[in-house]
């Protein structure tokens, strides 16, 4: 045959063949070919029923009609899955991304083409980050997350081709426990395939990721690793402020539902039992901090800031989750919350009658060649200052509480319940009490006897050690902990919980939360057998424990020291009129509200965010959800 690979030209039918000599058996294996594939065009299913030119002008793979007929040519099963793949991928970009991909990577074919090809090698790679500011790790189009950014410094160190740049799935991307929105990691892994042939790899990988992410090492793993299913379990860490333990005002809606069950049920002397040495703490407040504030105020502004402040601790919230006695003056204080005034900018006509521009206003009325005007600001009624007065005076009281032993002991019972093995379906989302896979088995849940002082707070650490855990559990088992302690509930609560009723369970503030570290023991025996490095992050303790000081605990204290998240937390727990959370009170789990179907029943909007039937979309692990 000709060097092209095209075979001769038949002669026309006018024509004498040429006279070749064959011997007999080349003869006989002819005449038996020629009868199989005249059967074989017959049937229409011949091997040689093809275009006999598809090596050479087909270099795409691209087969041909069956059964013999002059069907179009049609593209290999391979390379309509990856067409599918990026037509979905484009459409999603194109929608719901508005065309720009924080998980697509685009290069010219002429881009790609110049680069060479160099191995992919399976590894595992080691990382820290500090979520705040993040949407969780697990990468998707449209939003910031941990692993988006790593997609991206894996691309511009030449960790991934610019073939690849476009999906993370040909990489083959795993991630060992995905983490929720703002939640830390001072240790994760991920596994993928990534060109590992540079030595300094590692230090190209950091130049290009943000001071809050960190890749600590990249490790040669065996090809069938993944990070996700080798995990044995996992540790997270929980910090909180102590005055987290502070019962709730008595004057709260929460607090006056305590007290007025405790005394319907004859509990009252073992409720005030339980409260131990903070039985007494708002009263000690309201006469040492709150009562002098109030008492050099004007008896009118007096009398005002006590409406408000009542009217603000007891709101009935609708179905839409707004109070049903709407309030100017107390929408107004909620809405300020703890905001430096200098950030506020005017919302109401000011009290001589001039309107003051909102910034939402400002920005309607822009045009294109007027510059954006400035933010204006209003001053403070004397109420308004009151009220802001006597709210700090309340804050400043939580965070200078310095728990003590007796109170330690009881959140440590409380935590003690979550150990072993128990069906935790209260605990996260849509699932319910006969689903499997809400049985999760916990093996240790400490907290550290030693709080630490930071500025005015002091601060508790919580570790918990588990096999895996689901979307919102482990803040939602601090919250329950939590609150039985600064409600002075019995322990019996959390083994109810697991029970067929279902109830509405807070998710803590996800600012505390911090994954430590997975563990690989049974994988990391099987790497010492192959002479293959163990997956382990003491080698980098000290660069560790650097990080997480300087990236991930003072985020954490800062953050607090701001928004003062677990004083609002807290205090919407306990000012919301509603049910969801009277299974706190002597009541038990009988007084509070029952949860329907979650995929149908209509949960207030205000009370959404701290049960957590938002979903953010990503868990606390890779544990399915």
């Amino acid at each position: 045959m000709a060097a092209d690979d095209t075979p001769p030209v038949p002669a026309p039918a006018a024509a004498a063949d040429p006279v070749v000599e064959t011997t007999n058996a080349e003869s006989n294996n002819a005449a038996d070919n020629g009868d199989r594939i005249d059967r074989g065009q017959k049937r229409g299913r011949g091997r040689d029923n093809r275009n006999p030119n598809r090596d050479r002008n087909n270099p795409n793979n691209i087969k041909t009609g069956g059964f013999g007929s002059n069907k179009r040519d049609f593209l290999s099963k391979r390379d309509q899955v990856q067409d599918n793949r990026a037509a979905k991928r484009r459409k999603v970009i194109d929608g719901a991304a508005d065309g720009n991909s924080y998980m697509s990577i685009p290069f010219s074919t002429d881009e790609i083409a110049a680069e060479e090809r160099r191995p992919k090698r399976k590894v595992a790679v080691l990382i820290g980050y500090a979520g705040t500011g993040y949407h969780g790790i697990q990468i998707n189009h449209k939003e910031k997350t941990i692993e988006g950014d790593l997609f991206a410094a894996f691309v511009k160190a030449g960790a991934i081709s610019k073939a690849n740049a476009d999906d993370p799935k040909k990489s083959s991307l795993v991630r060992c426990a995905r983490t929720d929105k703002g939640v830390h990691a001072a240790a994760n892994v991920l596994s993928l395939k990534l060109i590992v042939e540079d030595e300094d790899i590692v230090d190209k990988i950091n130049s290009h990721l943000p001071d809050q992410i960190k890749v600590w090492g990249i490790q040669r793993v065996t090809n069938g690793f993944s990070c996700y299913q080798a995990c044995d379990s996992r540790w997270y860490e929980y910090l909180m402020p102590s005055y987290a333990l502070l019962p709730p005002q008595p004057q709260s809606f929460l607090g006056k539902k305590i007290i007025d069950a405790a005394k319907e049920k004859g509990t009252y002397d073992e409720y005030m039992d339980r409260l131990d040495d903070v039985k007494n703490y708002w009263e000690d407040v309201e006469k040492s901090d709150i009562q002098p504030i109030l008492e050099k105020m004007d008896p009118e502004i007096r009398a005002e800031v006590i409406r408000i402040l009542h009217d603000t601790a007891d709101q009935e919230l609708t179905d839409d989750g707004e109070p049903s006695k709407p309030n100017t003056d107390v929408a107004k204080d909620v809405e300020m919350k703890d905001t430096p005034a200098e950030e506020i900018t005017a919302t109401e006509p000011s009290k001589d009658g001039e309107v003051a521009t909102t910034e939402a206003t400002t920005e309607a009325t822009i045009t294109e060649t007027q510059p954006p005007a400035a933010k204006v600001e209003r001053e403070f009624t004397p109420v308004e200052l009151a009220v802001r007065e006597v709210k700090a005076a309340y804050v400043a009281a939580k965070r200078r509480y310095r728990v003590t032993a007796p109170r330690l002991e009881k959140l440590q019972e409380a935590l003690n319940q979550y150990l072993g093995t128990h069906n935790f379906h209260n605990y996260t989302i849509l699932k319910s009490h006969t689903d499997p896979s809400a049985r999760r088995h916990i093996k240790s849940f400490q907290v550290n006897p030693t709080p630490i002082r930071i500025n005015d707070t002091e601060w508790l650490s919580l570790k918990v050690h588990g096999q895996s855990f689901m979307m919102h559990q482990i803040r939602k088992m601090v919250a329950m902990a939590v609150l039985i302690v600064r409600c002075g509930a019995p322990m019996s609560l959390v083994n109810e919980s697991y029970g067929p009723r279902r109830i509405s369970i807070p998710k803590a503030p996800g600012l505390g939360l911090m994954l430590e570290r997975p563990v690989f023991d049974v994988s990391n025996k099987k790497f010492k057998e192959l002479g293959k490095e163990p997956i382990d992050f003491g080698k980098w303790d000290k660069e560790i424990q650097a990080f997480k000081d300087e990236h991930i605990y003072k985020r954490m204290f800062e953050l607090e020291e701001k928004e003062n998240s677990f004083h609002l937390f807290f205090n919407q727990i306990d000012n919301f009129r509603t049910d969801y959370f009277l299974w706190v009170t002597p009541g038990g789990i009988e007084a509070s509200h029952e949860r329907s179907d979650r995929t149908a029943e209509k949960i207030p909007k205000a009370l959404q965010a701290e049960l957590g039937d938002e979903a953010d979309g990503v868990a606390e692990d890779g544990s399915s959800n």
